[in-house]
């Protein structure tokens, strides 16, 4: 139930994030805050280990050590707090997009524009990669289609990127293809560190960079081919 002290509950994709609820009456706002990101952290690390839909508010509150009397004073409903922790580790995670390292940087090379992507990504991005992994099944329609929106804006402008760099036709639809995968790549570390857990994670970084550079260079070499009517 939505608690009346909060606004709409439906968010709308606005400034590459999600909405999240406004809540009304606050008087201390220095101490909302701490009691917010108590409540979040706690949240965090429960929809991680246990799943969001298996997390309950009253797990919440025992985890952060918030009052249950009185957590609507600071977020909405778990929803929200899903939202928060995603505007916090994924929409703003300081992880830098690859189409913009290498519209800022020409200097650099592209292999090591794309290990420092790589790198980045596993590092400031890890709990937004699996945060939004984990529960992207239990997102509103709203959210959902704010990450889409999202990825699909990246994806595009990193395909116009790939395809300068490889020469292709403004209608070559590979570009938007490898782009996808490049995007896909950049979760592999967090998703998949279970499998590489021994190994150091400097050649793992540099291992999947080959690939990705092998996959931009080979655009270049093959010629598109024909679609099949």
């Amino acid at each position: 139930m939505q608690n009346n002290k909060t606004g709409p509950r439906q968010p709308l994709h606005k400034e590459n994030q999600l909405v999240e609820a406004t809540v009304e009456g606050i008087q201390n706002f220095s101490l909302a805050k701490q009691r917010r990101d108590q409540i979040c952290d706690a949240a965090l690390e429960l929809f991680l280990k246990k799943g969001f839909a298996s997390t309950t508010i009253r797990d919440i509150c025992a985890r952060s050590g918030v009052n249950q009397a009185s957590i609507y004073d600071y977020i909405a409903n778990k929803n929200d707090i899903l939202r928060r922790l995603l505007n916090k580790f994924w929409f703003r995670s300081g992880a830098p997009n690859l189409c913009d390292l290498l519209e800022q940087d020409a200097s650099t090379s592209f292999e090591e524009h794309v290990t420092h992507y790589l790198r980045e990504s596993w590092s400031k991005k890890r709990k937004g990669i699996l945060l939004a992994y984990r529960c992207v099944p239990h997102l509103q329609k709203e959210d959902r289609k704010a990450m889409r929106a999202r990825d699909e804006t990246v994806i595009l402008a990193l395909a116009a990127r790939l395809r300068e760099r490889a020469h292709l036709a403004d209608d070559d639809s590979r570009a938007e293809i490898v782009a996808n995968q490049i995007i896909y790549l950049a979760g592999f570390g967090p998703m998949r560190d279970w499998l590489h857990q021994d190994t150091d994670a400097e050649v793992i970084i540099r291992t999947v960079a080959t690939g990705i550079i092998a996959m931009v260079e080979k655009l270049s070499e093959s010629p598109r081919t024909p679609a099949i009517s």
